[in-house]
């Protein structure tokens, strides 16, 4: 069992990155060749099936396995009123998960996942990380354990969620401390607050980078400072499906701005990754440019609780029915020119 004592032993699994499998994704690659279509005529939806692919380690890919896991955190941040809901909206929320009554868990439920909530100590806000760390060294470490053994073996996609009332601003003060920029460049109305709320979370976002300062070159000591417990949980299943060779689907703005410390902690620590969908959270399209992905669904949602990405597993449902279900020219005695 792999396990994370120090941020140097989690640096270290971070630099352990296994490659998918190129032998698959060139089967697949020639398979899509052959298929009874104009060559490239699917799009997007042959990329996506021979990622699956090369992730997967085979020509035909499958997804009978696809786990939807939600990690929940509280934030020291809302005291600040970055929110237009109040704080305990994020445990309320959780029970909402677990009688089936969220968007959630209807989307999974449609899509054929299996979904997982994992609330992380709810009770506990982190600090407000414009006065001091988000979380100590030992609260950072066990919530990235947490998401690293949520990972299952054997699972054929993660799509990966949260909730948690404050953490946009969180994932915006994370997204300016790895990419740069102020406040205004990264905040959005999130839960829908007014202009003054969005004026106070240009403001947290400002003053968390003024008190953090250099500390926030190191993307580890970043995600640990400006983050939050969720944020470091999606990073740890991040982490966990890469060692596993699992391919990973993200969700919206705070998602990726969890997961974004492993692509700047290598060129290729995302090479597994696919964007689900592009929020209506501004600082989420720039995020997807920064990090190099290209999102398979635009529907102005902003909802989080992996609820695009979710969506977005039925789109991938699609690239694999017609890539392991389609004739070749062969078999279908269909002249290919």
């Amino acid at each position: 069992m792999t396990r994370f004592p120090s941020i140097t032993d989690l640096r270290t699994a971070c630099n352990n990155r296994p490659n998918g499998d190129e032998d698959a994704a060139q089967a697949a690659t020639a398979r899509q060749a052959v298929l009874t279509k104009p060559p490239g005529s699917l799009g997007r939806l042959e990329e996506a099936a021979i990622r699956l692919a090369r992730w997967q380690g085979r020509e035909k890919p499958a997804l009978e396995r696809v786990h939807v896991l939600i990690f929940a955190g509280s934030h020291g941040v809302t005291a600040r009123g970055v929110s237009a809901f109040p704080a305990e909206v994020t445990a309320q929320m959780v029970a909402n998960f677990s009688a089936g009554g969220a968007a959630i868990n209807q989307l999974a439920k449609q899509s054929g996942a299996i979904l997982i909530v994992t609330p992380l100590e709810i009770e506990r806000p982190t600090a407000d990380f414009t006065q001091a760390p988000a979380m100590d060294e030992a609260d950072f470490l066990t919530a990235v354990q947490t998401g690293f053994d949520a990972v299952p073996e054997g699972a054929d996609l993660i799509s990966l969620g949260e909730m948690g009332i404050g953490n946009t601003t969180a994932a915006a003060a994370l997204a300016a401390a790895l990419f740069g920029g102020r406040g205004a460049d990264w905040v959005g109305r999130g839960t829908g607050v007014d202009d003054a709320g969005l004026s106070r979370k240009a403001e947290a976002v400002d003053a968390a980078l003024a008190c953090h300062g250099e500390a926030l070159s190191d993307p580890l000591e970043a995600l640990r400072r400006v983050g939050g417990r969720e944020l470091a949980a999606m990073f740890g299943a991040a982490l966990s499906a890469r060692q596993k060779r699992i391919p990973l689907l993200l969700d919206g703005f705070v998602c990726g701005a969890a997961v974004a410390p492993l692509a700047r902690l290598g060129e290729d620590g995302l090479a597994h990754a696919i964007a689900g969908h592009v929020s209506a959270e501004p600082g989420h399209r720039k995020l997807l440019a920064e990090l190099g992905l290209k999102p398979l669904l635009d529907l102005d949602m902003r909802l989080g609780e992996g609820s695009g990405a979710c969506l977005a597993i039925n789109i991938l449902r699609g690239a694999l029915a017609c890539h392991n279900g389609m004739a070749t020219f062969a078999e279908a005695g269909v002249s290919d020119g």
